[in-house]
């Protein structure tokens, strides 16, 4: 059951077309990613959802209810949504309950405290209610944020960028405390980002984004191996786009065959991830390699192909190749790829 639906959503702002007849829908329970580079749209479609701005056409329904639409336009406030923002937009004179309990002051005073307390427990912050915001790391108050929009119990839960300003280490172990948060708290959530292992990690659906339109919506990894366009598989991972000749369900390259996911005819582009390739020390080598990148658990390699192109290939960091070392690079077995514009 759809907890949030948009449907033709726009937003301009004088010339610029922010966002592009947008129609999306979140399940209840759901966390949705919208991911796509910046300046495509996407904090805008998310200030539009959480009534910051007003649409221009389309409208937006939360738990049944529309809450933006021709003739109606809910403000912030009234709509059941909690926010958490990419600068935690903490208030630095509350304590750490204080900016939890801030949401809850319609409620009698118990249900505020136990509505308090309960959200705290669930974020792991009940032992530093006293505390504030300065007092606490970077992780701690995205944490009290997230806090704050769950203890109202809200319809949906937004979330702009809330990693950005971390770094890369607190980064990687946060988002995994934060779902965890989400799924603990039954919580239906629309993460914004630009990060695509973010996106790919977290969401149990992500939408792409482009100039301010959708263009294409499923589960991580059916995005990520059925790209519904050469953009869209160049933004969402490293990827080949290469020529070849379809013939039923297999596809001809100058890397050699591929399975297809559909079957095909004629000329056409597929999109091929470095990790459906393999390489193999050969005297028949067809490529060299030309840079490397060490990643830990897996390297990714750039060759020069016979043909002319730049073929990227990532490998397990087992068995390392050499830069300037010749090599045989090949379809990996059971390499499926898919067709793109």
């Amino acid at each position: 059951m759809s907890e949030v639906r948009l449907r033709g959503v726009s937003k301009a702002f004088g010339l610029l077309q922010a966002v592009r007849d947008v129609s999306l829908d979140i399940d209840r329970g759901e966390l949705m990613a919208v991911l796509g580079p910046s300046g495509c749209g996407k904090t805008t479609l998310l200030r539009t959802i959480a009534g910051f701005e007003r649409p221009d056409a389309g409208c937006v329904v939360v738990s049944g209810e529309v809450v933006a639409g021709p003739g109606r336009f809910l403000p912030p406030e009234r709509r059941r949504i909690g926010m958490v923002f990419q600068d935690y937009a903490l208030f630095p004179h509350l304590t750490v309950a204080g900016n939890v309990a801030f949401g809850l002051a319609n409620r009698p005073r118990g249900e505020r405290e136990a509505l308090t307390r309960r959200t705290l427990e669930l974020v792991g912050l009940q032992h530093k209610t006293e505390r504030h915001p300065h007092e606490l790391s970077g992780g701690e108050r995205q944490r009290v944020a997230l806090a704050r929009a769950l203890a109202p119990e809200p319809a949906l839960v937004l979330l702009d960028e809330p990693f950005s300003s971390l770094d890369a280490t607190l980064r990687a172990g946060l988002r995994r405390e934060v779902e965890l948060i989400l799924r603990d708290a039954e919580a239906t959530a629309l993460l914004v980002t630009h990060d695509q292992e973010e996106a790919l990690s977290l969401a149990d659906r992500l939408a792409v984004m482009r100039e301010g339109r959708i263009v294409q919506v499923g589960a991580p990894e059916e995005v990520y191996v059925r790209p519904a366009s050469r953009w869209a598989a160049q933004f969402v991972g490293e990827v080949n786009i290469l020529a070849g000749v379809a013939r039923g369900t297999g596809v001809e390259t100058e890397l050699g065959i591929f399975d297809l996911h559909a079957p095909a005819s004629g000329t056409v582009h597929v999109a091929v991830r470095p990790e459906q390739l393999e390489l193999r020390a050969d005297r028949e080598a067809n490529a060299e390699v030309i840079d490397r990148e060490f990643r830990g658990h897996d390297v990714l390699y750039r060759l020069r192909h016979e043909a002319g192109r730049v073929v990227l290939v990532q490998l397990p960091s087992l068995e390392l190749y050499e830069v300037g070392e010749r090599v045989f690079v090949r379809p990996a077995p059971a390499a499926v790829t898919t067709l793109v514009d």
